[in-house]
């Protein structure tokens, strides 16, 4: 550890050797072996919005068939497998992905940090993902596109699905789940073990506390996830029988795995996009969140109850009455925390000491708006006699669209517009961000508020197509519409970064004068984060009493005394307890090949278990063992950090 002599160092000179430090090596063999969270973030954002555009264009095709009735655009088994790829790459590909994208990009800065705890595992996650994606879509090339359903129930998926393509879902779900796994453990002991000294849990911000809670539930609800398919997978490959009534099994296990991470899923996807909005609205209203403890009380609240209300997903599988009653009640309960969540917000816009109405703050107020339609839905569909009418309708695609959309997707959209300044160090084009707003919104509308009625006339889910004279025509035609108007905004909001990255329009370090400590940085942010570690004493260390903001942080502008770290190999701060006391010093681990090789060598292992090969299967995990000896090898033998 180095402390800033000011008759030995200049500012410039601490900078300068801490890029030397931080920095990864130059062109291919750096982007295979990067650690660095923000190149990390940097992948999971790009890999993420592309699979959104994949299950977009899905997505559309589908719309495009039910746009008229006795449409031929897909035939039966095309729309089968278009459903099910789009609801896999949206919940699997997307909606769990671009919170780990942001998440790994801010929550190390948010806190003061200069890495995730664990760099290569963050990496790993990556690859893990990325392979998993590839792995799924690699189904498209060899003709086994899946086809039972995003939820593959059984036994159609077991008895009734033959070939390779629902063997390609299981493993490929299998897959993504360890990704997600491995994530949530790196930010629990990132965000307690690896806070900035003085950041205490009352001064954590609200992104960080919605990212903590998140990753216990995906600790808790992803074993059953990860599970679920392995033990399909085994029933198809292998012959066991955990799903077979016939023979011991029970299909209803498979019900109750799937929705025991089907529902929390829901907050998993939500809660980190509320913590983007907790830091964006206050920014734009120039005042602190209103009602912080009941912020985060609504946070950890959901977390924990969500874990009560998958059963309703099943009210219609004939459960006793008490047992779907006391679902019911709870699920009716998880409406108090997020209605508290969404006080908080109103109380800080209706306290506001001005409002800027920028794009970013257009995308989280209709985020907001929005998501509350989706809530109430949501609340009638937890009534039991209500869920029993709606069940397999489409309503519950309505509800479940206005919820996933709002959201993750238009918070996505307000975070996007918010961050990218800090990742790119120059600003997007307001007037094209409003414009996509009001285009994709109004299209998020039109596209989704006429199912509802669909759903309530009686229109099953998961058809490819319609009689005319059933009345529902005209309703089917503007969700189309609606859908399309969505997907412009969203070529608006692409059009507008290409276009923003021709102007490069700077940013500065902190263009919305923000006041949390991701901002104490440059823009694009150095390699080494902070060029001296941050001491808090207040939840928004950039904002003075008078709600001016600090200039120069210490982030940019190292003082003599300071903690600046590092001469020679990567080293952070370790803080301990709940007050976040100095603990000490941790030594980082470098660039590693490793993560991206161990990736590899398990998608070789899951490769060879889809194609019933002994031979590729024992190559594959021969090779994960290999590549795990050589990752802890320095470990073991001194030989790094």
């Amino acid at each position: 550890m180095s402390i800033l002599d000011p008759t030995a160092d200049s500012p410039q000179q601490v900078r300068q050797r801490l890029t030397e430090t931080w920095s990864d090596p130059y062109g291919t063999p750096g982007f295979f072996s990067t650690v660095d969270h923000k190149r990390v973030g940097h992948r999971y954002l790009v890999t993420s919005f592309v699979f959104f555009l994949l299950g977009g264009v899905e997505a559309l095709l589908m719309r495009t068939q039910l746009a008229t009735p006795d449409a031929a655009v897909l035939n039966p088994d095309l729309y089968n497998r278009m459903l099910t790829m789009h609801g896999t790459t949206m919940f699997f590909l997307f909606l769990g992905t671009i919170i780990a994208a942001w998440g790994n990009y801010i929550i190390p800065l948010a806190i003061g940090a200069r890495d995730m705890a664990y760099p290569r595992m963050n990496a790993l996650s990556y690859w893990v993902f990325l392979f998993a994606g590839i792995f799924l879509y690699a189904s498209f090339f060899v003709g086994a596109i899946p086809d039972g359903g995003w939820f593959a129930y059984v036994p159609l998926t077991t008895d009734y699905s033959a070939g390779l393509a629902m063997d390609f879902w299981a493993l490929g779900v299998v897959f993504v789940g360890i990704s997600s796994t491995v994530g949530a453990i790196n930010f629990i002991v990132t965000v307690f073990k690896m806070r900035a000294p003085g950041m205490t849990m009352s001064r954590l911000p609200l992104v960080v506390w919605s990212t903590l809670t998140t990753s216990f539930m995906i600790l808790l609800s992803f074993p059953a996830i990860t599970l679920a398919p392995l033990l399909m997978a085994f029933d198809r490959i292998v012959g066991t029988h955990f799903f077979d009534a016939a023979l011991g099994g029970d299909p209803l296990l498979w019900q109750h795995l799937f929705w025991f991470w089907g529902h929390p899923i829901v907050y998993v996807v939500f809660l980190p996009p509320i913590g983007w909005l907790y830091m964006i609205i206050p920014t734009f209203t120039g005042r602190p969140i209103a009602g912080y403890n009941w912020a985060v009380a609504a946070t950890v609240a959901t977390g924990f109850i969500s874990f009560g209300v998958w059963v309703h997903h099943m009210f219609a599988t004939g459960l006793p009455d008490v047992t779907a009653s006391f679902f019911s009640v709870a699920s009716l309960g998880v409406s108090f925390p997020t209605a508290v969540a969404f006080f908080v917000f109103t109380a800080t816009l209706w306290t506001a000491r001005r409002i800027r109405w920028t794009a970013a703050m257009l995308w989280a107020v209709g985020a907001l708006v929005s998501f509350v339609i989706g809530g109430i839905s949501g609340v009638m569909v937890a009534i039991m006699p209500f869920d029993w009418q709606a069940h397999d309708t489409y309503f519950v695609v309505a509800h479940l669209h206005y919820v996933l959309v709002a959201g993750n997707v238009l918070p996505m959209f307000a975070a996007f517009h918010y961050w990218l300044p800090k990742v790119t160090g120059w600003m997007l084009d307001e007037r094209l961000g409003k414009t996509s707003f009001w285009v994709t919104t109004i299209g998020l509308h039109v596209l989704f508020f006429p199912q509802h009625w669909l759903g309530l006339v009686g229109m099953p889910r998961r058809v490819y197509t319609y009689p005319a004279g059933l009345g529902w025509d005209v309703a089917n035609l503007a969700s189309t519409v609606g859908g399309y108007m969505f997907a412009a905004g969203v070529l608006i909001a692409m059009g507008n970064f290409f276009v923003s990255w021709r102007r490069r329009a700077p940013a500065g370090s902190n263009p919305w004068g923000a006041g949390t400590l991701e901002w104490a940085t440059t823009s694009p942010v150095a390699p080494y984060n902070f060029a001296q570690i941050p001491e808090v004493h207040d939840r928004y260390p950039l904002w003075t009493l008078d709600g001016d903001v600090v200039d120069d942080p210490v982030g940019i502008a190292p003082q003599p005394g300071g903690v600046v770290l590092a001469d020679e190999h990567h080293e952070t701060l370790e803080t301990v307890g709940l007050d976040a006391r100095l603990g000490g010093v941790l030594a980082m681990p470098g660039p590693s090949y490793w993560p991206f090789w161990t990736a590899a060598a398990t998608f070789l292992c899951f490769f060879g278990f889809l194609i019933q090969n002994p031979i590729t299967l024992t190559l594959g995990l021969v090779a994960v063992a290999a590549t795990l000896i050589g990752w802890h090898h320095g470990h073991l033998t001194g030989g790094e950090h």
